[in-house]
């Protein structure tokens, strides 16, 4: 840069800057030069300006900032244009002018594409749209500073919406604590005891370290103390809900061994691979969604829920039809069969689809979530799948319990001879039983396929603990199942938080096994004649 050219580059910035001090009108030339041109602080304090003055074309040329639709002419006084549509044009009045034949790029280094994104943020305080202001608020929690004091008390006088501005009063609140003025802080600390939020217990925490005022420091510590009450209840709801998340997996997971293990007598050892051929279904149906109807994309995932059950359900009973039913009342041979089995179809799909994890994306209804604390949010895929499977729930307890064919099955696995001599197919009975069991655990698979990768081995993170959740329930009772899954669930999610992942499964097979030492027959014991067969 040459003399002359840093001394015009300096005037500039100085008249931008008075200017910014003295007016609230619309953009100026002199203001677009400082905003594209000079050193990066000189930058980002007529950017902190333009955020507190600004009016929709500084908005529109910020933003063209963040596009980098901003370049800049070699003349001994620098000149500002804003391309658009490949052309160049005025960003003061919007019309198109004649520029140089070569023109520089504006060079936004990280911290001015920062400073740029946070300015971006709070101008959308004042969209007409609910989520792009809740969206702002977010972005600013632990950014705003008091350079943008200015524009979020103009916005938090302007908020209608009660919710948006209590949480646009948390983050100016935020920003006091950094003011001199002590009465400001005060107002600050006595504000935040409402607040339930982690980046506010950070930053009362900082503040503490340099606070003087032994009024203000009393009252941040109240303020403290109360909202570390408030996250420690969010951490126990999260804990729950986490618990109650986990345990409605290991039911769903369960479900299908309830029927081939604890009506059937069958050791199922290929029901994790089961569970991930129900998975990889999904995935072959989302993968048709994308290729021939990717409007409808949002909706593959109901057209899966079926397919996930029909295609575990086709290899369950070929598998039963072709193994099993030659090994019924062998459960070790049908352990050792069985474990065979779900080695060849690892093998088989990463034969067919490869040894990597694949990926399964959520449907847009189930992305994002619903905050009920600053601290506890709960996730849409996991609220979905928890309803989900309180409806296979109910659905395979009607099955089993009030239809015909749970009446054949019940019927065949308490007393087979007496079931064939009344005349029902018992071989028939056994293999839709089986299949039901298995179509179950694809619509586990169809379901973990929404909260992780799909990949060969998925079904083996399972199968223990599927086993665990049975046995702990009682073999052959549906209702201990749902009070083993949902039991062992929040336990381990509460064991988590004082043990970690790794001691919490192992303090929950301790558990297990003692209990299991004390009840062999499970919480819910079978009763009358059906438990001495």
């Amino acid at each position: 840069m040459t003399l002359k050219k840093f001394f015009a580059t300096g005037i500039l910035a100085v008249l931008a800057t008075a200017s910014f001090l003295t007016s609230s009108h619309a953009l100026t030339t002199a203001e677009a030069t400082a905003l594209a041109v000079g050193e990066t602080d000189s930058r980002v304090a007529a950017l902190s300006l333009a955020v507190q003055t600004a009016d929709a074309k500084t908005a529109a040329f910020i933003q063209a900032l963040a596009d980098d639709n901003i370049k800049v002419s070699q003349d001994p006084i620098p000149k500002v244009f804003l391309i658009k549509d490949g052309k160049p044009t005025d960003p003061i009045t919007g019309a198109e002018v004649a520029a140089p034949a070569s023109l520089d790029d504006v060079v936004n280094n990280n911290r001015m594409r920062g400073e740029i994104d946070n300015a971006l943020a709070a101008l959308k305080l004042f969209s007409k749209d609910e989520k792009d202001r809740r969206a702002a608020i977010k972005s600013l929690q632990g950014e705003a500073d008091e350079s943008k004091l200015g524009l979020i008390e103009k916005a938090y006088a302007a908020e209608t919406n009660a919710e948006i501005k209590a949480e646009l009063g948390m983050v100016r609140a935020v920003v006091l604590l950094g003011s001199p003025d002590a009465k400001k802080r005060l107002e600050a600390a006595q504000l935040l005891t409402s607040s339930n939020s982690p980046t506010t217990k950070t930053a009362i925490l900082e503040r503490l370290k340099t606070e003087s005022d032994e009024t203000v420091k009393a009252s941040l510590k109240s303020a403290l103390a109360t909202v570390e009450a408030g996250l420690v209840w969010g951490e126990r709801f999260a804990a729950i809900f986490s618990g109650i998340s986990l345990g409605s997996l290991f039911l769903l997971i369960a479900l299908g061994l309830a029927i081939t293990y604890g009506l059937m007598g069958v050791i199922n050892m290929a029901h994790g691979e089961l569970m991930m051929i129900g998975a990889y279904a999904t995935y072959v149906v989302q993968g048709l969604f994308q290729k021939y109807l990717p409007s409808a994309f949002d909706w593959y995932l109901l057209a899966a829920v079926p397919v996930s059950f029909l295609a575990a359900a086709l290899v369950g009973a070929a598998l039963e039809r072709s193994v099993i039913r030659f090994l019924y009342g062998r459960p070790l041979e049908t352990l050792l069969a069985t474990w065979g089995i779900s080695l060849m179809l690892m093998q088989l799909v990463r034969t067919i689809f490869g040894a990597q994890n694949v990926g399964v994306e959520n449907p847009s209804w189930m992305s994002g979530g619903i905050t009920l604390m600053g601290n506890l949010q709960l996730p849409w895929n996991r609220i979905i799948i928890i309803a989900f499977a309180a409806a296979v729930l109910l659905g395979m307890a009607f099955l089993i319990g009030k239809t015909r064919l749970g009446l054949f099955v019940r019927g065949v696995t308490q007393n087979r001879p007496i079931a064939a001599c009344m005349g029902v197919n018992t071989a028939r009975i056994d293999t839709y039983a089986f299949a039901l069991g298995s179509g179950i655990a694809g619509l586990a698979g169809c379901a973990l396929s929404q909260i992780g990768n799909v990949g060969p081995d998925l079904g083996q993170s399972y199968i223990v603990d599927a086993f665990m959740v049975v046995v702990l329930g009682g073999v052959g009772q549906l209702a201990g199942t749902v009070y083993a899954a949902l039991g062992l669930g929040i336990l381990g999610k509460f064991l988590e938080g004082f043990a970690g992942a790794v001691l919490a499964k192992i303090a929950v097979l301790v558990f297990i096994i003692i209990f299991i030492q004390k009840r062999p027959q499970g919480i819910f014991a079978m009763k009358g004649r059906s438990a001495e067969l």
